[in-house]
């Protein structure tokens, strides 16, 4: 799994995992992991043999995102990261799942990694190129995953991901929210290992726009 450090752009997050990866790999990304991955298969499809998207969007930034994305990062600011993390984490697991270990787990992590990594995040997503006409030419077998109480990403989201992708698997797994691969680990494994025994391929075919 790379480190992004303080990456501050989808670019240089794609360029970081580029330089440690193999020359060829599988390739999974979950949320704005997933929004990386594409980025990487736009620079260097060529090196994907398979691709997997969990609980992401293709979407550009919207009206309101920035305000909204700005509001919770001043509130880190002024209340700190312990305070962001508790108004931001609970929206994004599956509101049928109580409180437990799970949320203390996630909790700690979101805590540890700071506010000067949510804030590089933040300028990255809100900076987000757009992505949505890739998709059309991925060639390689591609799994789009989300959970069916996903808040954030929704499942019509990933169908309309999968629509646009040639022969994707969509895979929506009961129970899980935005924290699809803490909340579901199993029942996510199981596609993947079924995504992992597809005849792997590497064709990208794709000239952006204005090129």
């Amino acid at each position: 799994m790379p480190d992004y450090g303080d990456a501050d752009t989808l670019a240089d997050m794609a360029r970081r995992v580029l330089d440690v990866a193999p020359a060829r790999f599988a390739l999974l990304g979950h949320s704005m992991g997933a929004r990386v991955a594409l980025e990487i298969v736009r620079s260097a499809g060529d090196r994907v043999d398979r691709l997997a998207l969990l609980s992401t969007g293709v979407h550009l930034p919207g009206e309101g995102e920035a305000a909204k994305r700005y509001a919770l990062r001043d509130f880190g600011r002024e209340r700190g990261m312990a305070a962001l993390v508790d108004a931001w984490l609970p929206p994004m697991i599956a509101p049928s799942r109580p409180r437990g270990d799970l949320y203390q787990e996630l909790y700690a992590m979101c805590v540890d990694a700071g506010l000067a990594r949510f804030e590089a995040q933040i300028a990255a997503l809100l900076s987000r190129p757009e992505i949505e006409s890739l998709l059309p030419a991925i060639g390689c077998p591609t799994l789009v995953a989300v959970g069916s109480e996903d808040r954030w990403s929704p499942p019509v989201q990933h169908e309309a991901i999968a629509a646009l992708i040639p022969d994707a698997r969509l895979v929506v797994i009961e129970g899980a929210g935005h924290m699809l691969p803490a909340e579901r680990p199993d029942a996510l494994n199981v596609a993947i290992a079924d995504w992992l025994e597809q005849p792997a391929t590497s064709s990208i075919s794709y000239c952006p726009e204005g090129a």
